[in-house]
């Protein structure tokens, strides 16, 4: 069966469910994960694929460039000003610290070297909002907790994405790829993200042209896709010029921003949820098996230790309230950013390879599963009607460990 035939059927029936998965812990990213998982070969056998088959890597390659664009569109820098204290926060000193923490565990628990450590830190510090969809789309919940987890996701894939290119070059020992060249690739990448848009929108905007109101959707997807065939062109860094051109549209571009993004969240979540079945199919039981306690150990600290100790040190004297604070210290999903880069260094071939993808996928997989399942259950305690009694108990132990904050549910932090 092919994966294409695969991915329409599981598509179908994650369409149909929908509605059933807002309501309810069931998770769209999970039956992917799942439907992957049981057809690969380690199951059922109905699909075939392996981490060096070109279509992982195409797959892999557009589902991010088309991600990134689209989170870089979302945090334009006028977003970025208008409400900069708590992402400032969350980027400038968790990322780094949730980088650091994860290291340490990666170092002392697994024992692998220090640079693999922070490779692997890098790989698992940025976020993913669409695990926590029922949370940063529910309009109880407060706005500048929805704010602040969404700029945090968007900008952090492509904060982490040169330290990964850094790490994995110091990792191979690579002879041939100096710092000047990574250097070269990582700003032509850039260059290339923020001048293509600025030229296309300036030449939209003079006399000569002008867009039709059923092609306005398709002008964001020119940009993307003439940067994306010069960054090709030039061996530019692909994602930061992906990043760095939705950053630029969201900027100068507002027509253009809204009339893509309704079209361009649909185009990268469809391509995101591709990659995370593809993704399932490269696990098996054996995968599963084969990690030891020191592994399993490794994720669940990964995930419960190092972005709530990150973001409760980031966080200190912020004036957050105690209920948001506690959601952002959880929700920090190991989403579809770190499932390309470990796929990255799997395709590397460098010696750790193999135990730093291990790591890395038990993590995101973990992630998907714990984060996808109570952002439902979280949401509903911003709705004090909703919450049962176990949560509202579980919530008063919180407050008192953190220290109780006024309940601030102002949007102008």
């Amino acid at each position: 069966m092919s994966l294409l035939l695969v991915f329409a059927v599981v598509l179908l029936v994650a369409v149909l469910l929908s509605a059933l998965a807002h309501r309810t812990v069931l998770s769209t990213a999970v039956v992917f994960l799942a439907a992957g998982f049981l057809a690969g070969d380690g199951v059922f056998g109905l699909v075939h694929v392996d981490a060096g088959s070109p279509v992982v890597s195409s797959l892999a390659e557009l589902a991010l460039f088309a991600v990134l664009f689209t989170d870089g569109m979302r945090v334009g820098w006028n977003d970025l000003r208008s409400a900069w204290r708590l992402p400032g926060r969350a980027l400038g000193l968790g990322l780094p610290l949730t980088l650091l923490v994860t290291a340490v565990f990666a170092r002392y628990v697994v024992g692998l070297g220090w640079v693999e450590s922070l490779l692997v830190g890098a790989i698992l510090a940025p976020t993913d909002p669409v695990f926590a969809s029922a949370l940063v789309g529910n309009d109880k919940v407060p706005g500048r907790l929805r704010h602040l987890l969404n700029v945090e996701s968007g900008v952090n894939d492509g904060l982490a994405l040169p330290f990964v290119v850094i790490l994995l070059a110091l990792v191979a020992h690579d002879e041939h790829l100096h710092a000047l060249e990574i250097g070269w690739e990582l700003l032509l990448g850039v260059a290339i993200g923020i001048a293509v848009p600025w030229l296309a929108i300036r030449l939209e905007r003079t006399r000569w042209f002008a867009v039709s109101e059923q092609y306005a959707p398709l002008n964001a997807v020119a940009i993307g896709l003439l940067v994306l065939a010069l960054g090709k062109a030039t061996h530019a860094n692909l994602f930061l010029a992906a990043f760095a051109a939705g950053i630029t549209v969201a900027t100068i571009g507002h027509k253009e921003r809204e009339a893509f993004e309704h079209f361009g969240e649909l185009v990268a979540e469809t391509l995101k949820l591709a990659a995370l079945l593809v993704f399932g199919a490269l696990l098996s039981p054996a995968f599963f098996g084969g990690i030891g306690w020191a592994g399993w150990l490794f994720a669940i600290l990964a995930l419960v230790v190092a972005r709530p100790v990150a973001l409760w040190l980031s966080f200190l004297r912020s004036g957050l309230a105690a209920r948001e604070q506690l959601a952002a210290m959880w929700f920090g999903p190991k989403g579809f950013a770190s499932v390309v880069y470990g796929l990255l260094v799997l395709a590397s071939g460098v010696a750790a390879a193999g135990g730093i993808f291990t790591l890395v996928a038990l993590t995101i997989v973990l992630s998907i599963v714990l984060h996808s399942s109570t952002d439902i259950v979280v949401a509903r305690s911003f709705v004090p009607e909703l919450m049962p009694a176990w949560q509202q108990r579980l919530e008063t132990r919180g407050r008192r460990l953190l220290g109780r904050r006024p309940e601030r549910p102002t949007l102008t932090d």
